[in-house]
């Protein structure tokens, strides 16, 4: 039985980065006698355990074999007999396919360090053409690496267009597409992964609405500097589409209902926004209520930041009317409830009531 530093662990310490996840390889173990020796099993598909102390996952070393459609269309053989090279071989990318020993011994049959050095993601074996996932993860990587300068390997990104070729990538779930979106979205440099996507093919696929937005990866790139979160991010991304397009995209990769909300109110405000200082204070109001700024006023400083980033984007030096929407919710969440509430308004006439002192407030602080 010898345990060994796979992955990420190992790849992320040759390159001098911060190591956050370990995976863990066992070669030359049984499931009974992980078991014995206090391990836990939680793997579905295959046997991966938890350490009786540490809590961290262990995985048993394993082969694969394609049996089906999509990412889980694969059938896995684990055993004592299954080698550390054999594991090894089924892996993405080379640079995620070294391990470690416990004496620190690098393990490195594909050559992963080779390409760490020369900054090149390419792939392992013909089999990465087998997982359509892979087209996703190696963009992402793509995005992560970016700032270091690495590149996706000619044959790879020729493997990648083979996947889209193919159509399998219409078999990934909704579930699985996000998940990598997601994360892409977060990287140093997301929108490379986009970039990335759109050369291999694969944006028809799994976004076909921004195949020609490039705009959006400005909006995307000055978001991702500014180290905003992520529905600002994907408000960015999708920031030059059409509301029903944006519904579409958001319902299809069922992306998160804050992701979903800003995304689909920057979409129907935007034009809106940019145009805030000629806007009639009926129509400034409507759209400050339209965000709910009195009791939502996050959302409508974010939908402000999703204006600034998407004019950065744009060339601009700047977004003056940031501050002038700004202002004007805070004139319009000023107005006081309680006087209202005193002279015995109740129901619709104070809502009424309500919301003409504060278009009376709108129309104060566009005239100061």
């Amino acid at each position: 039985m010898h345990i060994y530093k796979v992955g990420g662990a190992v790849r992320d310490r040759l390159l001098g980065r911060p190591v956050s996840d370990i995976d863990w390889l066992v070669v030359g173990a049984s499931v009974e006698e992980m078991l014995a020796k206090g391990y836990r099993p939680v793997g579905a598909d295959f046997p991966v355990f938890l350490h009786p102390k540490t809590g961290e996952e262990y995985a048993l070393a394993r082969t694969e074999r394609k049996s089906g459609r999509g990412y889980g269309g694969f059938t896995f053989h684990a055993s004592p007999d299954v080698t550390l090279e054999e594991d090894l071989i089924r892996r993405d990318l080379t640079i995620n396919a070294m391990a470690e020993d416990e004496a620190g011994t690098v393990y490195d049959p594909h050559n992963g360090k080779q390409d760490l050095d020369q900054r090149l993601l390419r792939h392992v074996s013909p089999a990465f053409a087998e997982d359509p996932l892979r087209v996703l993860r190696v963009a992402r990587f793509a995005a992560r690496y970016a700032p270091l300068g690495f590149q996706v390997a000619d044959q790879t990104l020729a493997l990648m267009r083979q996947i889209s070729a193919s159509g399998e990538l219409q078999a990934l779930t909704a579930e699985r597409s996000w998940k990598e979106i997601e994360r892409a979205l977060m990287e140093a440099q997301p929108q490379v992964f986009f970039q990335v996507l759109r050369e291999c093919d694969a944006l028809p696929a799994l976004l076909p609405e921004l195949a020609e937005n490039a705009p959006a990866l400005a909006a995307l790139e000055q978001a991702a500097a500014h180290e905003q979160p992520l529905h600002v991010r994907w408000a960015c991304l999708l920031r030059g589409l059409a509301p029903a397009s944006i519904k579409a995209v958001n319902q299809r990769l069922k992306a998160p209902r804050e992701c979903q909300e800003l995304a689909l109110l920057t979409g129907e405000c935007l034009a809106q926004a940019n145009q805030a200082r000629g806007l009639p204070a009926t129509a400034l109001l409507e759209l400050l209520q339209k965000f709910d700024v009195y009791r939502r006023p996050q959302r409508f400083e974010d939908f402000v930041v999703v204006c600034e980033m998407a004019a950065l984007g744009d060339g601009e030096q700047g977004y003056p009317q940031g501050d002038y929407l700004r202002g004007a919710a805070v004139a319009a969440r000023a107005v006081d409830v309680k006087p209202l509430v005193q002279a015995g308004l109740t129901g619709q006439a104070l809502g009424e009531a309500l919301k003409a002192e504060r278009l009376k407030a709108v129309e104060a602080y566009k005239s100061s």
